[in-house]
């Protein structure tokens, strides 16, 4: 770049901005239409419009429901602090990453990306010794997962793979179980596309 050359970066989403992209990439990601999700939560077509531009922001109960609509933890909408307005949608620092699901499902994982509103979501997965996914999950996405450490099971269309560290995985559109077979809880790096939580 030549000395004097002017860089531009578009201005940083505000976290109402951010919380507007998960929504509507909720909403895709389910197949929902905003007359469906009026009529499910008792609101109108233009105010869920508007939410999901950034021009109004929900109350936290109707963010509860809408976490119960995407069948989502509420927990998903909070977390999109960043350390500068430059950062906010690009970087998420280790000590901010937004937390889904408990330690009793066997499951915790944190979003590794800024926001849902991209075309995939990556996701750092960390499952429990003994835990296990019994019914075969069936999503309309494209996965692909890294091994960061300890073992790690997955059934793809029946077939079962035992996977440790530094191994990997993809599969699109098959249905899918796991379990950590291991003694010490696996770490997964899993990336989804589109995003669905």
């Amino acid at each position: 770049m030549a000395p004097g050359t002017a860089v531009y970066r578009d201005a940083p989403l505000s976290a109402g901005h951010l919380l507007a992209n998960d929504l509507r990439a909720l909403r895709k990601a389910r197949g929902l239409t905003l007359a469906e999700i009026g009529g499910r939560l008792k609101r109108s077509v233009g105010w869920l419009s508007q939410v999901e531009r950034g021009m109004s922001v929900p109350s936290l109960a109707d963010l509860r429901a809408f976490a119960e609509l995407f069948g989502v933890p509420l927990s998903l909408f909070f977390g999109h602090e960043t350390d500068t307005e430059e950062e906010r949608g690009v970087i998420v620092r280790s000590g901010r990453r937004r937390s889904l699901g408990t330690s009793e499902s066997g499951l915790v994982e944190e979003l590794l990306s800024p926001d849902l509103g991209g075309s995939f979501e990556m996701l750092r997965s960390v499952f429990a010794p003994g835990a296990g996914l019994d019914d075969a999950a069936l999503r309309k996405t494209e996965e692909a997962g890294y091994i960061v450490s300890g073992r790690f099971d997955i059934e793809i269309e029946g077939v079962w793979h035992r996977l440790g560290e530094g191994d990997s995985f993809r599969f699109a559109g098959k249905p899918f179980r796991w379990k950590n077979p291991g003694k010490e809880p696996a770490v997964v790096i899993w990336v989804i596309s589109p995003p669905v939580y």
